[in-house]
This record gives C-alpha cells, structure tokens and sequence, in this order.
C-alpha cells in the first residue's frame, strides 16, 4: 500500500539550506520565489523532489503539515520491479537499500485446501522460485523516508518546512475554490513572466509566502488539490484493511510441527528453492480476501486486505481482532500470533481513490494517494509514484508552453490507462482469491501483462518518448478488452467450479511455479531488453502482445474443457474461434460450439507451451449433472485431465 495520513508527534526539522538570491526578508515574513513548490513529504513527495534535484537544476520548496520524519509506524512496505528500479536506480538510492532494507523474494500466494491450514509445510503454494533479476526490496518507510529527506537536504536547491500550518495556494488564472482558504485571489499567469502561483503558509513564527512555477500536490490521502478543485472520483473497488506491526521477525516456515532440520531438508525444497519464504511478501488467500506478512528489521507487517462484502469489517477492525480471526483461518498464526507484542496499527475502510486529473498544462500536478490508489495486492501503489513522477518530471522540464500542452495531453492518457488496468482486476475479481486455479491463471496473465507492458517500457526511459507513447497506447488499447473479459470470464469459472465441483480433496499439497508458463517466462525477458529506442522497443512489444493474446486464449481453452468435459476445447477450430474482445463466460455457448467440432480434430499449435494444469483437476459434484451435451461426468474426467496435460506438455 501506498502512502496515508498519520498522525506524528511534531518533531524539530532539519534547517534547511539557503535560497541564493530569492529569499527577501520584510516586516511580516520571508518571500520564496521557487520552480516548484511540493506539497507533502511522504513517498510520492520526497521521491519527485529527489528526482527533480538529481536530473535538474530546479529549486525545490517542500511543506508538510507534519514534523518530518515522522514516528507513526507507515505502511506501504513491498516494492515490485518498476518501483524496485526507480528507488534504488532512478533516485540512487540503491547502497540505502541494500544495506538497509531486505531484498524481497517475490510474491507468495497460499491456500488451506488441500490439508487444512495447521502446518505451513501443508499449504497449497504458487509462486515464483528464482528472484527476479531487477531487485525488489520490502521497505521500513519510516527509515526509507528519512534517507531519502537527508538526501535532498543535501542540496542547496531543496528547502524543507515541516511542520506547517494554515498552507494556502492560488493557482494561476485559479477559479473560485482553488484556494485552501476558498477565496481565490486572482493569477497573473504563469512563470515565465514573472507570474505563477502564489501561496503562503505559516512555519513556527514565521510567516512565509511566495510564488512558484509549478505546484505539485503529494499530500496523500489529505488531498490538498484534488479536493480543493473538485478532481476526486469515485472508485470501483471497495476494499477496506486493517494492518498492524508486531515486535520481531515472523518466520512463516517455523509454523509447524516440524523441528528445525526437518524444516531445513524438506524434500519439497527442489520445487520452493532454499530462499526463506519470509523475504517474499506473502499472501495468505482465501474467497474475497488475504493477508499479508512482510519482514522489516526488527519487526513484521503483518495486514488484511478484505472485499467488505464478504468480510464484516467489525470482525477485524482492529488488531487484535483481526489476528483473532486470521487465527481461525490460518490456525497455524495461533502457534506465534497472539504472543506478539503490537508495536503500531492502524487501517482504511475504503482506501480506493481516483481523479479526473492528475496533470496540467497550467503547472500543477498530483501524485501519489493525492490523486490515485488501486489495491495493494500487487503493491502497485510504489508503481504509481514511479510512472507519474517520471511524467511529472519531465513535464516541469518542459520550459517551451505548447510542446507542454501536447504533452500534457498524451501524459494524462498514458497516466489514465496505467491506472485503469488495476481497476478489473480488483473490482471485479477479488473473489477467485479462494481458489489456486482460478488466482493463479489471473496471475499469470497479469504478470505478463506487468512484465512486457509496464516494466520494460519504464527501464527504457519510454513512457516520456513521444515516438513511443502512441504506439504503446494502441497496443494497449488492444488489451483492455481482454484484460476486462478475462477477468469476468474467471469470476463465472470460479462460481461455477464452486456449483459444479467437489471441493479439494485433502492429500499433498499442490506448488505451483508460475514461471511454468513459458509465456510468463517470455515477458521476464524483457528485463535483459535494455537500451532500446523507440523503433527498436515497438517489435518487443508488438511480439508481447501476440504472447499475451495466445496466453488468454489458453486459459479460455483450458477452462471451457473443464466446464464442458470435452477435450475438443483445446482443439484448433475451437481456439481460433475465441473472440477474446467479446468473451463471456457461458458454459452452454461453449457446449454448443464443441457440437459441431469433429472428435479428431486436430489440437491448436500455441505459440509458447502453457503449464500443466492437471494438478489442479477436482471431481464432479455427484448430485449434479453437466450440462448437455457434455459427457457424464464418470467418462468426462480423465479425458479432460489428460488433454489439457497433454496440450501443455505434460504426459496424461
């Protein structure tokens, strides 16, 4: 998760250092003159004015109502590759890191099914084994926070005032309500002619005020901006959480009854790898809901992440309530859990935001939770920050007004698409969290789309390319039909395998390496893609496209033999015939088109062999029939388990 309110006992600041010859004392204060004015030092605030101090000469006011740094415990802890890369490469702080912070081991998902959820080592389990070669670290903000503050502080072009009160701004050429007092006080255009916006706050006894070229909102979850001119939207998703940080380290491996050496040679060590599983961040699934540990020094986050339509908030409003209920999911967290001593909490009943606009051609801009957050299952909200502070950097680079109008344009679009690809996955899907299968094709295909769509174009500096931008757009324009059809088809599978299907039988558990999917494996290939130009980024991308494509024709083919029970929904005439821009999840539609597909047809060639999926096959309800024209459900299951094994390279 990203960024959020806290509320810190207000602390001396830092002096900050000196403006050279815009700082002009008079009778009732001081007068700052500045390129840019950021409101809020949390993430989104102090990594935008490090990247402006490190690739610019601008001179950088940052206020905050808040003493910096703060002692409230933050939480937002897990990093993925964008925000992996842009911490520790783009902004330099990659020793900090290191030496600092853990490196995380991916993300980690279980399940109970298969033999309860008394032991770890019982667990159902799908995740990647290798770490990924761009690092990903889990992050103390509190202690990532204050490096990144020292760093800037450094610089004789960064001024730091926190706390602050009573903060008032007017944007240029403003309209009534842009101002904090409400009172618009009129513009005089913007910087270049001396003008820009005005603003004014008080810091201790000093009054300051000023003007500045740009003004860019990081005030989190305050919303200083979004509010003020009426940008906030309503979001989709309705999430809530409640997360807490316990004294000492969570090892998630010691849950058991094994004793240390049993632990240490497991024999299922060849799938899951020697790297210990506490470094991933990890997530503990079950239907419209999961719980996250996360390893910092010293401590763990431990947080639960529910649909408020299927989990009743008063159950886990609290720690200790939620450790309670966690505990009668997962009873292994009964062996360690209750004996921790909580060092901090706190929690969001509705933590979606969104806006109608994040960046202008006016000079002002948002980031972070002042304009928008999706969910922290995948820890998107670091990759947020990244994108629109790489685009709110090179926008305020921008001195020329109408190269910056064009971009701001294509800025807003590319910023808006980013943010609308979360937006199925988490309003729509949040259900197929309680089943392997059905999670892990959805993580599959978003990963991929992760990988190809997000990470490679960002390590290759091509989301400010205007040469790139819209060709990345009609690419990924292509997918957002997909994404969104995917994701309902999934939902209608899940449903139905709960109608249809006996639960998971209890037996050894099933691990499953996502990076079995080669198509997976692919899009992880574009790490190593660095360098690129626009004219040389374009065919990896157009290549990525036919991958992920062929990789949602899979899981459709796949999940239309396990409905049917008919092996001819791997076949070439049936796959071919898939029109994912208008895929809808209809288990009598799908019989019907298999009708008329003769029994010998020949299977589909795919591009990239997919994973078996066998593994995963659960017996028919024995009190439910399948649908016509299906086979009954004694002859349908090995034929439709050995064909799906059999088309993803597996032996049936």
């Amino acid at each position: 998760m990203s960024e959020q309110p806290e509320r810190g006992e207000h602390q001396p600041a830092e002096p900050a250092a000196a403006f050279e010859a815009t700082e002009a004392k008079t009778p009732t204060g001081a007068v700052r003159n500045v390129d840019v004015l950021i409101i809020g030092g949390g993430l989104a605030g102090l990594t935008l004015a490090r990247q402006l101090l490190l690739r610019s000469d601008k001179r950088v006011l940052l206020v905050d109502r808040r003493a910096l740094p703060p002692t409230k415990q933050k939480v937002g802890e897990a990093t993925v590759q964008m925000s992996g890369y842009y911490y520790a490469r783009v902004l330099e702080m990659e020793e900090h890191l290191l030496c600092e912070h853990y490196m995380k081991y991916n993300l980690r998902f279980y399940w109970r099914h298969s033999a309860g959820g008394d032991r770890y080592d019982d667990l159902d389990q799908s995740y990647i084994r290798n770490l990924s070669n761009i690092v990903t670290y889990q992050l103390d903000r509190n202690v990532f926070e204050a490096a990144l503050l020292a760093a800037n502080l450094q610089s004789p072009r960064f001024e730091l005032h926190a706390p602050t009160a009573d903060l008032e701004v007017t944007l240029a050429g403003g309209a009534p309500g842009e101002t904090a007092a409400g009172a618009a006080d009129g513009g005089d255009g913007g910087g270049e002619d001396g003008g820009g916006h005005r603003f004014r706050f008080r810091s201790g006894e000093q009054q300051i005020a000023g003007r500045a070229t740009w003004v860019v909102d990081a005030s989190g979850r305050g919303r200083f901006l979004a509010r003020r001119r009426g940008l906030a939207t309503p979001s989709p998703i309705r999430h809530g959480s409640t997360f807490c940080w316990v004294d000492g380290l969570v090892d998630i491996e010691r849950l058991t009854d094994l004793d240390a050496p049993a632990v240490r040679k497991r024999r299922d060590r060849a799938a899951l790898g020697h790297v210990p599983a506490f470094l991933a961040t990890n997530h503990f699934c079950g239907e419209g809901y999961w719980f996250w540990t996360i390893p910092l020094h010293g401590k763990t986050s431990l947080g639960l992440v529910y649909d408020r339509s299927l989990v009743p908030r008063q159950e886990v409003a609290n720690p200790q309530k939620m450790i309670d209920w966690v505990c009668r999911q997962y009873p292994m967290f009964a062996r360690d859990l209750p004996r921790r001593k909580i060092v901090d909490w706190s929690g969001l009943t509705d933590f979606a935001l969104d806006s109608v606009q994040t960046l202008s051609a006016d000079r002002w801009a948002m980031c972070g939770e002042a304009c928008r957050f999706s969910d922290p299952l995948y820890s998107p909200g670091g990759d947020l920050i990244s994108t629109y502070n790489t685009l709110i950097t090179d926008a305020i680079l921008t001195d020329d007004r109408a190269r910056l109008a064009a971009k701001v344009r294509v800025y807003e679009e590319l910023a808006r698409a980013v943010y609308d690809a979360y937006l199925p996955s988490f309003a729509v899907s949040y259900e197929v969290l309680g089943d392997q299968e059905t999670f892990t094709l959805r993580y599959v295909w978003e990963l991929t789309v992760y990988f190809s769509f997000f990470v490679f174009p960002f390590i290759n500096d091509l989301f400010t390319d205007r040469q790139f931008i819209p060709f990345f757009l009609r690419l990924f324009s292509r997918l957002g039909p997909t994404n969104r059809n995917l994701h309902h088809f999934l939902v209608g599978y899940y449903r139905w395998k709960k109608e249809w299907l006996e639960p998971v039988a209890k037996g050894k558990p099933r691990l499953f390496d996502f990076y079995e999917f080669t198509h997976l494996r692919a899009a992880a290939e574009c790490f190593y893609q660095v360098g690129l130009a626009a004219e040389e980024a374009r065919p990896v991308l157009a290549e990525q496209l036919e991958n992920l494509e062929d990789l949602a024709r899979f899981e459709v083919a796949h999940l239309s033999a396990v409905v049917t029970g008919d092996p001819r929904a791997l076949s070439h005439e049936f796959v071919t015939g898939i029109d994912l821009r208008r895929l809808v999840f209809d288990p009598a539609a799908m019989a019907a088109r298999l009708a008329g597909i003769d029994p010998a047809a020949p299977p589909y060639a795919w591009r990239l062999p997919p994973a078996a999926m066998a593994r995963f096959r659960q017996e028919r309800r024995a009190e439910r029939l399948a649908p016509e024209p299906a086979p009954a459900p004694e002859a349908e299951a090995e034929p439709v388990a050995a064909a799906t094994a059999t088309a993803a390279g597996e032996p049936g």
